[in-house]
């Protein structure tokens, strides 16, 4: 496995080695011993997945009694991936990574505490993959709006196509209306 830094020192892609023969492809999608050696020492409490049709924009949410750090892959399809950066104190406050991730290029995103992450649907569908270091407590899950103009973010929508997002992503409130809470 490769790291590969990002604008943003802590979040890192993680390029896997993939044996491809006749019959397919083998990769390792995790591995402590290897990822510690190359400096991510992460332990995971919870594996999710879900499906989503193009278009679809899930996030940007993050949590903050219990972190979760996220290690992210799509295992079917594309996706347009990013992490936000809401650690107050943090020479990178409110800027943002974003990167490719598909079942072509086989990359996985590490998402750390403290960070929001989101990802919008490229493919007709796509089945998405994540590990995480904390479980999931529905009363502290927290949205940040996905258009913020703040976070400048370019989401690769195409012409015409609708954004489909949850009531709670719809409504959900910038980064100046969050200050108060981060």
């Amino acid at each position: 496995m490769e790291l590969i830094d990002t604008e943003i020192p802590e979040v890192k892609i993680i390029q896997p080695r993939v044996f491809r023969d006749d019959r397919g492809y083998f990769m390792e999608t995790w591995n402590y011993r290897t990822l510690y050696e190359a400096g991510l020492d992460v332990r995971f409490v919870q594996d999710n997945e879900s499906l989503s049709t193009k278009g679809t924009l899930r996030g940007i949410h993050f949590q903050l009694a219990h972190p979760q750090g996220k290690l992210v892959r799509a295992v079917v399809g594309s996706v347009f991936d990013i992490a936000v950066d809401l650690r107050k104190d943090s020479p990178t406050f409110g800027k943002t990574v974003g990167t490719i991730l598909s079942e072509d290029n086989k990359r996985q995103l590490w998402v750390p505490e403290g960070f929001g992450h989101a990802y919008y649907t490229i493919s007709q569908t796509a089945i998405f993959a994540y590990k995480c270091t904390d479980y999931y407590y529905a009363d502290d899950q927290y949205e940040l709006r996905w258009d913020d103009p703040d976070l400048n973010i370019t989401w690769p929508v195409e012409d015409g196509q609708e954004v489909i997002l949850s009531p709670k992503d719809r409504n959900a409130p910038t980064l100046k209306e969050l200050m108060d809470v981060l």
